[in-house]
This record gives C-alpha cells, structure tokens and sequence, in this order.
C-alpha cells in the first residue's frame, strides 16, 4: 500500500483546514445557507479581521468556501452542498456515542433548522420518514450512499407544491438521497430534491427562516398543510407563526 497516495494526502489537508477551530466556527456559521463578509466572520470565529482574511484564504484554496463578490463587498459562503454533508457528518461524530444519550442542541434547532439548502432537525426527520411510509420516496437501506428515488405518486405529490421534478433531475448534483441527521441520529432528504423542498415550503409561508441562525419556524397554516398532506406532526417546541 502506498502510504503517500495523493488522495490520502489532500483528504488530510482538508481535515486540517477544517479542524481549525476558528475555521470551524466560520464554517458552521455558513450552514445557513447564507453568505457573509469577512467581518461578519471573525466576529462569529472571535478573531482580528485580518487573522479571518487568512482563515478564509485558506479555506477557499481548499475549496471549502466561495466568494460573492458585490461592489467593493465580498461575501462568503460555502463552496456547496458536498461541504455541508462532510461538516454534518463531522458533527454526528464529534457526538460519541452516549448511554443515555442527552442533546446539547438548542431546542428551536433541533425542532427545525437548514442543513445547507435542505430541511434537517426533527421536522427533517419526521418528513423524510412519512414520505417513504407513503410510498412517495423509495430508499435502499442496503445502500451506504442513501440514494432515494420518486415514485409515481412521489412526482405528483411533489408536483402539488410547484416543484418541478424533471428540472431538478437535470441539474449537475445528486437528486435525493437521506442525509444522517447530526440532532437525531436519523436521515433527513437532502440533494437538488431536498433543496427544492424547503424552497417550497418557505414559498408557501409553511415555514420562515430565521436570520440569524439555522432555525426554521414552523407556521400554522404550515403545521396543517404538512398534517394534512403528510402526517407530518411536529412537537409545539418548535413554535408557530
């Protein structure tokens, strides 16, 4: 075996860049889904403005980030969805294993929040797992990569919100697939379908995005369109609009 294999080599580079912690911090700001200055960020990473200038030079050569750039403002945000899945993943490991298992997340987080682009948290979970109880997504349990496929009645049922099935499939990312959600331990969807869902239901004011963190808050006319079409019922903990 070669130890020296390139790939082993550029895999421990981005643990690296990663495993900064005032990188990290910048990092999981950014799995909002928004973007943000350099400012913005050595606030959240509590350092100089020009130590953060380096922290993200460094992660955009990595190709962890990527730079918006408007007028004389450049603004932040994570190179893509393949980022946010290696930073959730990275957070259901840092959690260990636990007997009993006690969650440190905040409540309105793991009530609802984004994971990137996607719908994650218990509202997350819960949606994911009625969707495959009424045959509306079919996953391989089997299949470590969690690819997750539309059934006939999946493309109608998605169709009813305005999503545009056919569209989503032709874009350059994976379609579907279930993403191990970091508060519950239990997939949530994720990829362009999972992207397209939240873009739906916050079109629909079934939910609004927090500004300033991940949380997502469930509206009333949200928590009855998802009753009534999915069985979806979330604890009142994640509060209502």
């Amino acid at each position: 075996m070669d130890v020296d294999h390139p790939v082993d080599l550029d895999a421990a580079a981005i643990a690296a860049t990663i495993g900064e912690p005032a990188r990290a911090r910048m990092l999981y700001c950014l799995m909002d889904g928004h973007a943000r200055t350099s400012t913005e960020l050595s606030t959240v990473a509590a350092v100089s403005p020009s130590t953060a200038s380096a922290h993200l030079a460094r992660l955009k050569a990595a190709r962890l980030v990527a730079v918006l750039v408007q007028g004389r403002y450049h603004y932040y945000r994570l190179a893509g969805s393949q980022v946010a899945r290696v930073l959730e993943s990275l957070n259901v490991l840092g959690g260990g294993v636990r007997a009993p298992r006690t969650s440190r997340t905040p409540v309105r987080l793991r009530a609802a929040r984004t994971c990137y682009d996607h719908i994650a948290g218990g509202l997350g979970v819960q949606l994911y797992e009625r969707l495959q109880v009424l045959g509306l997504i079919r996953s391989d349990a089997s299949n470590a990569s969690q690819t997750c496929e539309l059934s006939a009645a999946g493309v109608t049922a998605f169709g009813a919100l305005g999503i545009d099935v056919a569209a989503i499939r032709a874009q350059r990312r994976r379609f579907a697939f279930g993403c191990l959600d970091w508060s519950e331990r239990r997939p949530h969807l994720a990829g362009a379908l999972g992207a397209a869902l939240l873009d739906a239901v916050v079109r629909r004011h079934w939910v609004t995005r927090d500004l300033d963190d991940r949380a997502l808050t469930l509206t009333r006319r949200g928590r009855q369109e998802l009753k009534r079409r999915f069985g979806v019922e979330l604890v009142a903990s994640a509060g209502a609009a």
